[in-house]
């Protein structure tokens, strides 16, 4: 009878961390870069490849970063939360085009609209890895003093801009 008794014992704890890994959400997974400065890059401007844009430029303003790619499914889904975003003009949008090519970035923001105040191009993916992107979309928030204080992986729904995001944003303005 002993002998049942580890075997089953182990079973029930693998069982309950199972239970407890099956009930969290992916897209709400700890960064570590939250309450960190946001990784310095400086990379060119989608539209206009001879300018250059770095998030120092953003010092003294709250802001938006989302990383997209023409590619990506999901990135289309949430595409029309960030234009009716923009339309409001209550925080500056920037996205940053991820290993994809100019034309095809291009392209898309031609095609369904641009959000955007301006695009960055990270064609080889380095500057996504210094962020810690899963995949694309990613959204991050980003405070008046460079930190990174919200990531969204994966799609932002109207529901998250309105519970999550834009109170977040609209309280790191009034700071």
């Amino acid at each position: 009878m002993m002998r049942f008794i580890l075997p089953f014992v182990v079973f029930v704890v693998l069982s309950a961390f199972l239970y407890v890994g099956l009930g969290l959400n992916p897209h709400e997974v700890p960064s570590p870069l939250i309450g960190k400065p946001a990784p310095a890059f400086n990379l060119p401007q989608l539209q206009e490849p001879a300018k250059q844009f770095s998030p120092q430029d953003m010092k003294g303003k709250v802001w938006m970063l989302n990383v997209w790619a023409s590619w990506c499914a999901a990135c289309k889904d949430e595409h029309h939360v960030l234009l009716a975003l923009a339309r409001q003009n209550i925080v500056p949008i920037y996205g940053m085009d991820y290993k994809d090519k100019r034309e095809d970035g291009m392209a898309v923001l031609r095609d369904t609209g641009d959000p955007y105040t301006l695009v960055v191009s990270d064609t080889e993916g380095r500057i996504g890895i210094d962020y810690g992107v899963y995949g694309v979309p990613e959204t991050y928030v980003i405070d008046k003093q460079g930190v990174i204080k919200y990531k969204q992986i994966g799609g932002v729904s109207q529901q998250i801009m309105n519970e999550k995001i834009l109170p977040m944003i609209k309280e790191l303005q009034s700071k």
